[in-house]
């Protein structure tokens, strides 16, 4: 099996826990992986958005995902995240991933210094993987760099090898069927991934020909998910998608960091919901909203 078809079905982007110190719990982590890979995740995504990967050291990023790699075994793939604002920084990150055995480096279009013209991310793009020594996933994630992936973009790199697909996280339905169809269009390889990244969205997607998800909540319920997978165009699968979709609300109100690791310690996978600054933890009327959805998913898991 390639590493592209490794990565069809669902993604998890791994949370970092913590502990009381505010240090990075290397034993709560390996718990959390050995409940991903217990309940059939497809593939492990380290040092991501949900994975606070802007509050870690490059130290700690790279421990991260050795660890993840060490646990996974080859049993799944392990796409290391590595966004950054430099060509030079993006380069390092995905040599410190490569360097532990991660297959492949997830990378965002620059934050804070956007580029001033399309054709700025696409130079940005081709000069990471032309010296990159892992493939890429591309990242769409307006919110937080500031900037979308304009799907031109997308189908002028969908050409080569040594991108894989693209992860979009915009929530924007019309934006991942528009470029669904531009990298349809292209002499790009027929295997191009398309990875639904907004939760909310993921049944609708799959059902308009997704290739899977890279979703935050499969951290909390990685089981309901591969499910929802599996059953995406059926009823089953709508009747989970209302479940995540709940979930997912209660989690855009504080913040899918915060609020993913406050689920994991109410489902009993973490012992803490502990985050870094600018993050803050989530309140305790939140936490009882975020409790109801969790039990509201797992019992449509039944």
């Amino acid at each position: 099996m390639t590493l592209r078809q490794s990565l069809t079905g669902i993604t998890c982007p791994i949370v970092t826990p913590f502990d009381e110190t505010g240090a990075v719990d290397e034993r709560a982590l390996g718990d959390l992986l050995e409940y991903l890979l217990a309940g059939d995740i497809d593939g492990l995504f380290p040092c991501g958005t949900t994975g606070e990967f802007a509050s870690l050291s490059r130290d700690e990023r790279r421990r991260v995902t050795e660890l993840t790699v060490e646990q996974a075994d080859s049993e799944v793939p392990v796409l290391a995240g590595a966004a950054a604002t430099s060509v030079d920084d993006v380069l390092t990150a995905i040599e410190d991933a490569a360097a532990v055995g991660a297959d492949a480096a997830v990378v965002t279009p620059p934050y804070f210094h956007t580029a001033n013209a399309p054709a700025g991310n696409q130079r940005f793009f081709e000069t990471v993987a032309d010296e990159s020594s892992l493939p890429l996933l591309l990242y769409n994630i307006p919110a937080c760099t500031g900037q979308e992936i304009a799907p031109e973009t997308v189908a002028a790199l969908a050409s080569r090898d040594d991108v894989l697909g693209l992860k979009d996280s915009s929530g924007d339905l019309e934006y991942f069927l528009e470029t669904m169809r531009r990298t349809a269009d292209t002499d790009a390889d027929s295997d191009f991934l398309m990875l639904q990244g907004y939760d909310a969205l993921l049944v609708p997607a799959l059902r308009m020909g997704a290739d899977g998800g890279v979703n935050a909540l499969s951290n909390v319920a990685p089981e309901a998910y591969a499910d929802l997978y599996e059953t995406a165009t059926g009823g089953r699968g709508a009747a989970l998608q209302t479940a995540v979709t709940d979930l997912f609300d209660a989690c855009g109100e504080y913040g899918f960091a915060p609020a993913t690791k406050t689920a994991l310690e109410y489902h009993g996978v973490l012992p803490s919901d502990a985050v870094r600054p600018p993050l803050v933890s989530v309140p305790d009327d939140g936490r009882a909203a975020i409790g109801r959805a969790v039990d509201s998913l797992v019992q449509s898991e039944d």
